[in-house]
């Protein structure tokens, strides 16, 4: 088993290189296909097809913005017919919304099969897969409240019809994985006792390393689930996407 502070310095190393290669293909996409829709159904493609959202659940993915900007957008995807509200609470994908997402899978298809030719992508989506089936739902974000779910809750596991090619599989699982360390990083500064507007302007210094070194601490042990020749081929893999 390996150590802890192993499996944190390696999830330090990981969050950047996920960060780069997620970016990306969104960039990569776009530049393919400038008629895609923004907002935020291009984030949650991978989770509405299987699963309602909650506003709550909203709120916790986009805990870093504006409460009235998020309000306004799910009302103007309710509006578009892209959205649909049931007496809960629970906001459903419509067929409109399932029939973009389908558009959307099939122009990342496209574009991962064109910028990552020739790369082992079954293998890579293969252990980004066996990470995300480690990484618990709550590394510590529930705010002290059991029916608070963190982001990485409501994200994973992400929705894969069959035929789903590699390079999709693996966008959409490392995108499901940021939402794991996001909210480690929540749970983090809520324990060091700051608020998400705190923590967006603080700046360099002992209490953000802090914070850092504890957030690399929670969002370490689903690596244990890969060997440590498989976090180098995983963390090499990535890299050459990049």
């Amino acid at each position: 088993m390996p150590k802890l502070h192993d499996l944190a310095d390696y999830a330090a190393t990981m969050g950047p290189v996920i960060g780069a290669v997620h970016v990306n293909v969104h960039a990569s996409a776009r530049a393919q296909d400038a008629g895609l829709l923004p907002g935020f159904l291009i984030d949650l493609r991978f989770t509405l097809p299987l699963r309602p959202l909650s506003r709550r659940s909203l709120a916790t993915i986009y805990r870093y913005g504006d409460t009235a900007e998020l309000d306004a957008e799910i009302q103007d995807h309710l509006d578009l017919g892209m959205l649909e509200e049931d007496g809960d609470g629970a906001l459903r994908a419509t067929a409109k919304a399932l029939a973009f997402i389908d558009g959307l899978y099939a122009v990342h298809a496209a574009t991962t099969e064109r910028i990552w030719a020739g790369r082992d992508l079954k293998t890579l989506a293969e252990l980004a897969g066996r990470v995300i089936g480690a990484a618990g739902a709550d590394p510590g974000d529930a705010q002290g409240a059991t029916t608070d779910l963190g982001a990485f809750a409501a994200m994973a596991p992400p929705y894969e019809p069959v035929g789903t090619p590699a390079g999709v599989l693996l966008f959409n699982r490392l995108a499901a994985l940021r939402y794991h360390r996001a909210d480690s990083h929540a749970a983090a500064w809520r324990a060091a006792g700051l608020t998400a507007g705190e923590i967006v302007v603080l700046g360099p210094g002992p209490l953000r390393d802090r914070i850092e070194r504890e957030t690399n601490r929670r969002a370490a042990e689903p690596y244990g689930a890969i060997t440590e020749h498989e976090r180098a081929l995983f963390h090499d893999g990535l890299l050459a996407l990049v």
